[in-house]
């Protein structure tokens, strides 16, 4: 893993996406950011996220529509993504561990890590759409 010189802006990038469990995108996290930072840059914000993600400090999920969320679990684990709301929720299952075998072929090599991604409704999106 790269080792990075200490840069407070950075620390407080990942101290803030250390807090949050919704797994922002840059602009969410930098508005977040700038209450306690107001001199903070959208620029600075998405540098960091960029070196923190290069070094396994955090994690970059991108969601198929466009948009990409920051996770600060590393932790290999699932996500779900709304379709109506766009919310990224952690799934509590279980890895699927032989899947990366299932994956390889003879002209593949080998599979060391795999990311899932379940779309659907939300919880709250769902009965919204059943009171229509």
């Amino acid at each position: 893993m790269k080792e990075l010189k200490y840069s407070r802006q950075r620390e407080a990038v990942k101290e803030a996406l250390q807090t949050r469990f919704d797994h922002p995108t840059a602009d969410a996290l930098y508005q977040s950011l700038r209450e306690k930072y107001p001199h903070i840059s959208l620029g600075t914000v998405y540098r960091n996220l960029s070196l923190l993600t290069d070094t396994g400090s955090i994690r970059k999920i991108s969601c198929g529509d466009g948009s990409e969320h920051y996770d600060y679990n590393v932790s290999d684990h699932y996500h779900f993504v709304c379709r109506e709301c766009g919310k990224v929720m952690d799934l509590d299952i279980d890895l699927i561990r032989s899947l990366n075998d299932m994956a390889v072929g003879p002209d593949i090599g080998i599979v060391n890590f795999h990311s899932l991604i379940f779309y659907g409704y939300c919880r709250e999106c769902y009965k919204k759409s059943l009171e229509r």
